[in-house]
């Protein structure tokens, strides 16, 4: 009964990341070609709150979301011809940014200076699907498609990954505290113990 408890009230959790990354995505910096969105933001936080497993559900969830027509996307768009767009590498990649950015953190410790490192190279995994799959639908060189979709994100992206890494860890605990996330596995709880008793001291 409490397994099941648990489930349904994480997939209540991932539903709600999953519409605070669509919302966060109508947050949007106009550029000709490629806008700045909220959206990898969202990611990152949805990432370094929830980690690899949930953090990953909730980013397909929005994915299909969009897919189906529910506008999500950037912009409100939506549609299976946005993912076949020039930003659909962007879209696509952000599965594997959200589980490999849960997966560092999980595999380290969920501290603001690793989630630094694990949202740095989530960002550089979202830049690298977005620049490849712009590469190919828009078929231009990979020196445009490295100079347009990639190089333009990086300051932005590392701004991001800081803002994901600060508000994300702070969520984490008091969401944690307030038993509305599980601590997780032995080492983030070995982390949390190390942390409270720093605290008290």
């Amino acid at each position: 009964m409490q397994t099941q408890h648990n489930r349904l009230k994480m997939m209540i959790v991932v539903a709600l990341f999953a519409s605070m990354i669509g919302i966060l995505a109508q947050v949007t910096i106009p550029l000709p070609i490629i806008p700045i969105t909220g959206q990898t933001l969202a990611i990152g936080l949805a990432a370094t709150i929830l980690g690899s497993k949930y953090g990953t559900y909730a980013v397909i969830l929005y994915c299909l979301m969009g897919a189906i027509g529910i506008p999500v996307y950037s912009n409100l768009s939506s549609g299976v011809s946005v993912l076949f767009g020039p930003t659909g590498g962007f879209i696509v990649g952000f599965i594997p940014t959200a589980f490999i950015t849960g997966y560092i953190l999980e595999k380290t410790s969920f501290r603001i200076m690793t989630a630094m490192i694990a949202n740095t190279v989530g960002m550089f995994v979202t830049l690298a699907f977005g620049t490849a799959w712009y590469k190919i639908s828009a078929d231009v060189s990979w020196t445009v498609a490295f100079t347009t979709a990639f190089v333009p994100f990086i300051v932005v992206g590392l701004v991001k990954a800081y803002l994901a890494s600060l508000i994300g860890i702070t969520v984490r605990k008091q969401l944690i505290h307030a038993k509305l996330l599980p601590t997780g596995t032995p080492k983030q709880k070995h982390d949390t113990t190390i942390e409270s008793t720093t605290t008290i001291q």
